[in-house]
């Protein structure tokens, strides 16, 4: 069903805002989790490593994963919350649930390991440390077939 928009906003956004609101979208993208207001990051070069500062308010502590692999650091969070309001008989007068889940990926490299990479959440801030590595160049390992004659 069509909703009329006003300046590009659904005449419902202000009754049933929620921080997941850009997922309802049919087109996932970076600029609709920005404007959400999920997953903002500031990266910051210290001497020690890069200090990742993510924002994921409204997200508990126990939906946000961590994923180290081939070089990639994948932060992942999701929610799942349910509104009911209910009147003096117990019937419903509304009822919401929210479900979303958004990723950032980040190349830190081949030579960090999980082992290194610090991370705490508090207050909806997830906050890593990821040390600087310098990449080994790949040394091509030459075999040579003897011929005979």
């Amino acid at each position: 069903m069509m909703m009329p928009s006003i300046f590009g906003r659904d005449m419902f956004d202000d009754f049933f805002s929620f921080p997941f609101n850009a997922f309802r979208t049919s087109e996932l993208d970076h600029s609709n989790i920005a404007k959400a207001g999920m997953m903002k990051t500031d990266i910051k070069d210290t001497d020690q490593g890069y200090e990742i500062t993510m924002d994921i308010p409204g997200v508990d502590k126990d939906h946000v994963q961590a994923e180290l692999k081939d070089g990639y650091l994948t932060i992942q969070a999701s929610t799942d919350t349910n509104d009911e309001e209910k009147d003096e008989n117990g019937r419903f007068i509304r009822r919401e649930r929210h479900y979303g889940t958004c990723s950032r990926s980040f190349y830190v490299g081949e030579a960090v390991t999980q082992d290194e990479i610090k991370a705490k959440f508090e207050n909806g801030t997830l906050k890593m440390l990821v040390p600087k590595k310098e990449s080994k160049p790949a040394v091509e390992d030459r075999k040579y077939i003897a011929i005979e004659g």
